[in-house]
């Protein structure tokens, strides 16, 4: 039985890595794993990368050794086979962890931030990359809402990135700029109760917000069509971890409707059982507790590949909605957005790869010949393997 699902997983991992090639000569010059050379390694454009693509090394420290082509955006699922007509839990959406939390930032308060970073762009260009998932850790500081780390359980100057006013500008800009998108905010809540929902309301996102009570509450029950969602301009939906917010202030509590798994497929002690039927909606954590941007490049690679796997499997054969990682634009190839490529293949059509879906067909395209050259050839430092992580660490 083991040995089956070995051969299994490393079958979708060379099914993959083909497939990625064929995408990337779609998008630009240089294949997924070729060689690039980029005066800054954290510009996502240059060095011969297409669009989609980012010029980066994956050796320590960043930035240095041989500079590959890797992916920074899954394929959109609404402009696949399906489009937009599938329930919304049919989709599988990029997300990432502590999305405000990204490298170089220095706190508007003046301090140097000691927190560690878990992005390399802001969530203005994560979502321009198509990321869909966002994960904020939100707290009462200074009289007001800020994204923050944790010390002690406080937010403090030296842990503090950002108002939350200035990432929710940046949300709702994006969404009035793309009346198609629907995005999802995962709260990790330490607010008191109304501070969340004033600045949502203050950042203009209440015309966009999916209302609770349109949510599944039943077991097996669907989400609303993709398309209806974008029709009624529903294109925002919040959960957060804290219970009592859903009547006061309109935000679902996030265990009611989403199953979380983290890296070694576990689930979270506040989600019910992985292969609970009450919830519809399935989360998948790929991180470790100390982020890095050296170990994400491998982490994003091939083992987050094979836990998407090993994951389907224990979560009664159900694929991730939201795939969470850092730094989501590290790998060796293909990374975070081909997993969600994955995911999205499976939840529409049971291929390997959303790009394989034959428009009007049951059967799947054939993957490329041609694996990417250097998607195995870049040598990576030993990391831990991604292991349960609560949000505000």
């Amino acid at each position: 039985m083991t040995t089956t699902i070995r051969r299994r997983q490393q079958l979708l991992l060379v099914v993959v890595l083909a497939s990625s090639s064929s995408l990337s000569a779609a998008w630009g010059a240089a294949l997924v794993g070729d060689s690039c050379s980029s005066s800054s390694w954290t510009t996502s454009k240059g060095g011969g990368c297409g669009g989609g693509l980012r010029c980066t090394a994956c050796v320590a420290p960043p930035g240095t050794g041989p500079s590959a082509c890797a992916r920074t955006t899954p394929l959109d699922p609404k402009k696949g086979r399906a489009g937009a007509s599938l329930p919304f839990n049919r989709y599988s959406w990029l997300t990432t962890h502590n999305s405000f939390a990204v490298v170089g930032t220095r706190s508007p308060l003046g301090s140097a931030i000691i927190s560690p970073p878990n992005q390399e762009d802001s969530v203005a260009s994560q979502l321009r990359n198509g990321v869909r998932g966002l994960m904020l850790d939100a707290y009462d500081f200074r009289g007001d809402v800020w994204f923050c780390h944790s010390f002690g359980g406080r937010c403090l100057p030296f842990t503090a990135y950002v108002p939350a006013i200035a990432v929710l500008r940046d949300l709702e800009a994006f969404l009035a700029a793309n009346p198609d998108e629907v995005v999802t905010v995962f709260l990790e809540d330490y607010a008191a109760p109304g501070s969340l929902s004033n600045v949502f309301n203050a950042a203009g996102l209440s015309r966009y917000w999916f209302p609770v009570e349109r949510m599944p509450t039943r077991p097996g029950q669907e989400w609303p069509l993709l398309q209806d969602m974008i029709a009624r301009n529903h294109r925002l939906l919040v959960f957060t971890s804290r219970r009592g917010k859903q009547g006061t202030e309109g935000l679902a509590y996030l265990w009611d409707y989403v199953g979380l798994v983290d890296g070694r497929c576990p689930r979270r002690a506040e989600s019910k059982p992985m292969d609970s039927p009450a919830q519809s909606l399935v989360l998948m954590n790929f991180f470790t507790s100390n982020p890095s941007q050296s170990w994400a490049c491998g982490n994003n690679s091939a083992p987050l590949l094979s836990r998407l796997s090993t994951c389907h499997r224990a979560a009664a054969n159900r694929w991730p909605n939201y795939i969470a990682v850092d730094f989501y634009m590290r790998s060796t190839g293909g990374g975070a957005p081909l997993a969600t490529d994955v995911a999205n293949g499976r939840l529409h059509c049971g291929c390997d790869n959303i790009a394989h879906c034959k428009p009007n067909s049951s059967s799947c395209a054939a993957a490329a010949a041609k694996q990417p050259p250097a998607a195995t050839s870049i040598s990576l430092p030993p990391g831990p393997a991604p292991a349960p992580a609560p949000w505000a660490h």
